[in-house]
């Protein structure tokens, strides 16, 4: 497999944390808070680098996140050390001036922590909160409004006019901590992306929905080779998102996930089938006739889908069998493992298994030196 850097095997691979949880039954409301405030607490005093949180409207699939920035405001202030993200705000949804503010009240109230995940969006529903047009447009808007929510978060002013009618030039308000905004492109399945993300020096947040480890490397090169002709300093970060529950041992594991990963993925297809029903580009290229499936394929689809996860597309199951997936991963040049904890398995066996997260990606961090004069 190539590695889009030569050196992606000595750098330590750092990880975070990421929600994104399913609201459908399950978990009391004090349980998901508990959940969300302990892994919190939990990840900023032992090394994890980050906590996400994404945007979703519309739907039980990450139904508990419809506005990052509260999340990430509540996170703020009861961490000290990780840096608070979003995992990530569409932005054709959202006016850019409200982004600006929202985002520098949580810097500030960070004391300068927050980087700003950004995504163009995907489903339909979703734009019922956007201007006629949106939709269409949701790929360009990004990046036309990611210019001007840096200009803004440096403090340039914009004009706009108000109910008067009169051409007024504003500020948004509170200032930042930070200076110039750390951001994050949520990628996928478009090499276009990773390339525009490299070529404008941002950061990368991506997953192995619907693709593979091999497919993901060579977006990881395009990526590193469009920042590098643009001249940036440094390779840029990328950042992959997986489910994550380590435990002792195999078996028990696969027994504590396997009903909890099943419903969320009948969730995520839930969704997903949804928009490829909805939508003329998905209707085309839909290998399967979802409305020809039994209740019977469905069962067999998911049983198949959490196989293919769990052994190779995820952080489930021992620490030896996640090491070697560390390992491949860092090879093609990822940089970050955003550890998705919240997908439905109990709170308790959730916060239990935080330990031995942390100690896998220790262990993926001991150099062969250190190894060998243990």
């Amino acid at each position: 497999m190539p590695s889009p850097h030569p050196d992606a095997a000595d750098r330590p691979l750092k990880h975070s944390l990421y929600y994104f949880a399913s609201d459908e039954g399950g978990a009391s409301a004090a349980d998901k808070r508990r959940l969300l405030f302990d892994s919190a607490r939990f990840a900023d005093h032992h090394g994890f680098c980050a906590v996400w949180a994404p945007e979703r409207h519309f739907h039980a699939f990450g139904g508990l996140s419809p506005n990052p920035s509260v999340t990430a405001a509540a996170l703020a202030a009861i961490t000290s050390n990780v840096r608070i993200r979003s995992g990530s705000v569409v932005l054709p949804l959202h006016p850019v001036a409200r982004v600006a503010e929202e985002w520098a009240l949580v810097d500030v109230l960070s004391g300068g922590r927050v980087d700003l995940g950004l995504a163009s969006g995907w489903f339909p529903n979703d734009f019922v909160l956007a201007p006629p047009g949106s939709y269409e447009r949701r790929g360009p808007l990004l990046f036309e409004r990611l210019e001007e929510l840096r200009r803004l978060w440096r403090g340039e002013p914009f004009e706009a006019v108000n109910p008067l009618g009169d051409t007024v030039s504003l500020r948004t308000l509170p200032r930042p901590v930070q200076p110039e905004l750390p951001v994050w492109i949520t990628a996928a399945g478009n090499p276009d992306t990773f390339a525009r993300a490299g070529r404008l020096g941002v950061n990368v947040l991506t997953h192995l929905l619907g693709q593979s480890l091999e497919a993901l490397a060579g977006k990881i090169a395009i990526y590193r080779q469009a920042w590098a002709e643009a001249g940036h300093p440094g390779r840029g970060e990328i950042a992959l998102m997986l489910h994550a529950y380590v435990g002792d041992d195999d078996d028990a594991v696969r027994r504590t996930v396997r009903a909890p990963m099943l419903h969320y993925l009948a969730s995520s297809a839930q969704l997903v089938g949804h928009y490829t029903a909805s939508v003329p580009f998905f209707q085309q290229r839909c290998a399967v006739d979802t409305g020809a499936l039994t209740a019977q394929d469905v069962d067999d689809a998911l049983a198949f889908s959490f196989e293919r996860y769990y052994q190779t597309s995820s952080l489930l199951g021992t620490v030896d069998d996640c090491l070697d997936r560390l390992d491949r991963m860092r090879a093609i040049g990822v940089d970050e493992i955003a550890c998705l904890i919240d997908f439905g398995v109990p709170t308790d066996d959730v916060l239990a298994a935080l330990p031995r997260l942390a100690e896998l990606f220790e262990l993926a961090n001991v150099s062969e030196a250190e190894l060998a004069a243990v």
